[in-house]
C-alpha cells in the first residue's frame, strides 16, 4: 500500500473568516503566507498547493518567497497551457527546485476553471484544446528534465529547434492533476502521478478511479497512476462546534453571490459536478460532507465537518477505497492546519500503520 500524504493550501487571495461579510476577509500579504506555511509545515503537511487564478497573487513568485522562509514543505504550483512556454516553465521548476535544496516543488496541471477568466488572459483556446495544450507542454517538460541533450519538438502548439534548460531538477517533480472532464482524465492517465477527485460521494469516487485506471493502462501507467481528494475540513472539539464554525462562513452570503459562482464557473465539469452534488444532495452528501461553501467558492467546495472522529472517519472511507493523497484546507488556513494536526492526524495514525510519515521534531 502506498504511503499516505497529506497537503495544504495556501490561499493568496486573502484568508477568510466569512464569506459573506466585508470585515470577513484578510487580505494576502507575505507575513500571512508565511504564517501559514509554517503552520502547514509544523503540522506535518507535506505540500502547500499554490492557486492560480485572477483573484492570486502570482503563483510561482509567491511559491519561490515561502520556500526561502520554510525548511521541509513542498510547493504544488499550477500550470496552466498557453500562459507560460513550456521551456520557460521546466526552467523555472528546475531553478526553484534546485534553489530550494532538491525534492520540494511539484506541478499542478490545470486547464483553468473558467472560459471568461482566460479570456481575461489572453488565452483563447477552448476546453478541449487547453488539454490538448497541457499534454504538449508536459511532454516538453519531462523531456527537459530528463535529458541535457538538445531537444527537436514538433507539436501541434509548441515548435523546438535545440530547446535545453539550465539546472535541471535534481530529481523530476512530481505531476497532480484535478479536473473533472474526460480530457482531463486522459491527460491524468497519460501523465499524473496524482489524480485528486474533488468532493464526492464515496461510490462516486470508487467508481471513478476504476474508470481512470483503465485509461491509465492504455499508457502502461496502471500501477503507476494515485489517487487522492480535495477537500476542505472544518474540525471542532465538538460537532455542534463544527457546524457553528462552518455555517459562520456563510453568514451573509448573498443569492447574487452565488449566482456568480454558478455563471462563472460554469464551463468546468468538475465544478458543474460539484453544484449538481449540492441540488441533488442539498447541504449534505453523507453524514459529515457539506457542500455549503459551494455557493460562494469554486472549485473545491465539499467540506469535512464535525469532531475529530467523525473527520477522521470520513477522511478514512476514501483511504480504504484506494486514496493515498488528500490536500486538504480550512479556515483560518493557520489556525485550521494546527487543528488537524492536533486532533485529527493521530487518529488517522492510528488506523493506517505504517503509512503515516513521522512528524519531524520541533
Amino acid at each position: 500500500m502506498r504511503t499516505l500524504e497529506f497537503g495544504w493550501f495556501l490561499p493568496t487571495s486573502g484568508d477568510t473568516i466569512s464569506y459573506g461579510r466585508k470585515d470577513g476577509h484578510l487580505p494576502p500579504s507575505m507575513e500571512a503566507f508565511e504564517r501559514i506555511a509554517r503552520a502547514a509545515e509544523d503540522a506535518g503537511f507535506e505540500y502547500l498547493l499554490v492557486p492560480v487564478s485572477s483573484t492570486c497573487w502570482d503563483a510561482y513568485i509567491s511559491s519561490a518567497m515561502v520556500l526561502a522562509r520554510t525548511e521541509r514543505i513542498r510547493m504544488l504550483v499550477a500550470a496552466r497551457p498557453g500562459y507560460v512556454n513550456p521551456v520557460l516553465l521546466a526552467r523555472m521548476v528546475g531553478a526553484m527546485e534546485q534553489l530550494s535544496g532538491g525534492g520540494r516543488v511539484a506541478v499542478n496541471l490545470i486547464a483553468g476553471q473558467s472560459d471568461t477568466e482566460a479570456l481575461q488572459d489572453g488565452i483563447t483556446l477552448a476546453k478541449e484544446d487547453r488539454y490538448a495544450h497541457m499534454d504538449e507542454d508536459v511532454v516538453i517538460m519531462k523531456r527537459l528534465w530528463s535529458d541535457g541533450s538538445p531537444f527537436h519538438f514538433e507539436g501541434r502548439f509548441t515548435r523546438l529547434q535545440g530547446a535545453r534548460i539550465a539546472p535541471r531538477p535534481t530529481r523530476p517533480p512530481r505531476f497532480y492533476l484535478g479536473g473533472g472532464s474526460l480530457e482531463a482524465w486522459e491527460v491524468s492517465a497519460k501523465h499524473s502521478d496524482v489524480h485528486l477527485f474533488w468532493g464526492d460521494t464515496v461510490e462516486t469516487i470508487a467508481a471513478n478511479m476504476v474508470t481512470i485506471r483503465e485509461m491509465a493502462a492504455r499508457h502502461g501507467r496502471a500501477h503507476e497512476i494515485g489517487f487522492g481528494m480535495r477537500l476542505q475540513i472544518c474540525c471542532r472539539e465538538t460537532e455542534e462546534e463544527a457546524w457553528a464554525a462552518a455555517h459562520a462562513l456563510l453568514e451573509g452570503v448573498t443569492e447574487s453571490q452565488t449566482d456568480f459562482i454558478r455563471r462563472y464557473y460554469g464551463s468546468s465539469a468538475a465544478n458543474r459536478r460539484v453544484q449538481q452534488l449540492a441540488q441533488e444532495h442539498g447541504e449534505l452528501i453523507a453524514p459529515h460532507l457539506w457542500t455549503g461553501i459551494t455557493r460562494v467558492r469554486p472549485g473545491a467546495g465539499i467540506v469535512v465537518v464535525g469532531n475529530p472522529q467523525q473527520c477522521a472517519d470520513t477522511l478514512q472511507q476514501f483511504i480504504d477505497i484506494g486514496c493515498h493523497s488528500f490536500c486538504l484546507s480550512g479556515y483560518l488556513h493557520d489556525e485550521e492546519a494546527a487543528r488537524f494536526a492536533r486532533w485529527v492526524r493521530p487518529l488517522l495514525a492510528q488506523r493506517n500503520p505504517g503509512r503515516m510519515p513521522q512528524l519531524a521534531a520541533a
